[in-house]
């Protein structure tokens, strides 16, 4: 596959990987994206996951077409992307590796075998390198998402090879809107780190960028306003739209009955965009990502072992931890004796920052009475204006 008459596609679909990173669930798989740099000297951009050396190594040389490369360029050190250095090393000897410092440090240890002498181009933020007509420029981008990261621009072909960013779940041989799977590949794996996303988006800002080619998902060439818009927003970490999260724990179907409850309130007053998430059961990226995605959020989950119910715990562990912050959220807790969980729900956000508590919140003691019934209609009430 072209990307332009000079920059050849050489990655793969992984079909085989079930939860990427051992955590987020890919059901249309994940793509691994390579590149291939033509000119009077040949670029490799980075290599493949471990398990597609064969493959990966087979698409590298049908880009080449019968010609050796001259340097590897490595954008990022995480192994679904540096698996096959060694591979590449010994398949093409005298190819020379373009890394900064922080990636050969990280080289060392992931393969400490490989003997690099008098194959390495060690660059600084801002340096280039000529392989014709081509002038690769390389933009340091520190924790997005690891220390080491950088991104590589293309001033002939005016692409930016952007490392992970821009990147999303999915194999390539899957359509799929980019927008939701974009999102929870930025929320879970990128979230933590705005600050340096939006550091990264004022460089890019001054770069003619007519293509941007990510380590994951499509090459993206057409309406790259809306993507970077997209990241802006994730970045810094304001609501994309307006709308509700219902995220909720049950045990015995009382607080499940509440949360549905008001979902249903939320819903008769027109409130828009209403989701409902059952934290056990549904996935939980999935309600992470809609969670930063919308205005507002309720919780609701029962006091357990005097604290809240684990999988509530873990929820807004994995909201805070990627820096959760201007939303409006709203409670509702259940307890049979002594109900504490709406104070620890509370409690875990205290270091968020911009957060709008509810005026109108929900006790349920054990079941739902009457009385709930107006507090959720109250809740409603409150979050529909």
């Amino acid at each position: 596959m072209k990307i332009t008459e000079d920059i050849i596609y050489a990655g793969v679909n992984d079909h085989q990987v079930d939860l990427f990173e051992g955590q987020y669930k890919v059901p249309n798989g994940m793509a691994y994206n390579s590149y291939v740099i033509l000119d009077e000297k040949t670029a490799v951009m980075d290599t493949v996951d471990a398990n597609f050396a064969d493959e990966w190594l087979e698409n590298v040389a049908k880009a080449l077409d019968g010609r050796k490369p001259d340097y590897l360029i490595v954008q990022h050190m995480e192994p679904d992307h540096s698996a096959n250095i060694e591979n590449f090393v010994k398949a093409y000897p005298e190819a020379t590796v373009v890394a900064n410092t922080k990636t050969f440090a990280m080289m060392k240890n992931f393969f400490p075998k490989m003997d690099l002498a008098g194959k390495k181009l060690e660059v600084k933020d801002g340096e280039s390198l000529t392989l014709g007509k081509h002038v690769l420029t390389f933009v340091f981008a520190p924790m997005v998402h690891w220390p080491e990261v950088m991104v590589t621009y293309d001033s002939t072909d005016k692409v930016l090879f952007a490392a992970d960013g821009f990147g999303k779940f999915g194999a390539l041989d899957r359509e799929e809107p980019w927008d939701d799977e974009a999102r929870r590949y930025f929320i879970g794996i990128v979230g933590k780190y705005g600050l340096q996303v939006q550091k990264l988006l004022k460089v890019a800002g001054t770069l003619d960028i007519q293509k941007i080619c990510s380590l994951h998902g499509p090459v993206l060439t057409e309406n790259l306003g809306h993507y970077i818009e997209k990241y802006d927003i994730w970045s810094s970490y304001r609501p994309e739209e307006e709308g509700v999260v219902v995220a909720y724990t049950s045990v015995y179907g009382n607080t499940k009955k509440a949360a549905e409850l008001l979902a249903d309130k939320l819903k008769e007053k027109g409130c828009p965009n209403v989701v409902v998430y059952d934290l056990a059961r549904d996935d939980m990226s999935a309600a992470v990502a809609d969670a930063f995605r919308y205005s507002k959020l309720v919780l609701a989950t029962l006091t357990y072992n005097a604290g809240i119910y684990p999988f509530m715990q873990d929820f807004i562990n994995r909201l805070t931890e990627r820096s959760f912050q201007n939303r409006t959220i709203g409670l509702i807790e259940n307890g049979s004796w002594a109900p504490t969980a709406a104070k620890v729900m509370k409690g875990m956000f205290e270091k968020s920052k911009n957060i709008t508590w509810t005026e109108n919140n929900v006790k349920v003691m054990s079941a739902v009475k009457e009385e709930n019934v107006k507090e959720i209609e109250a809740l409603a009430e409150e979050l529909c204006k």
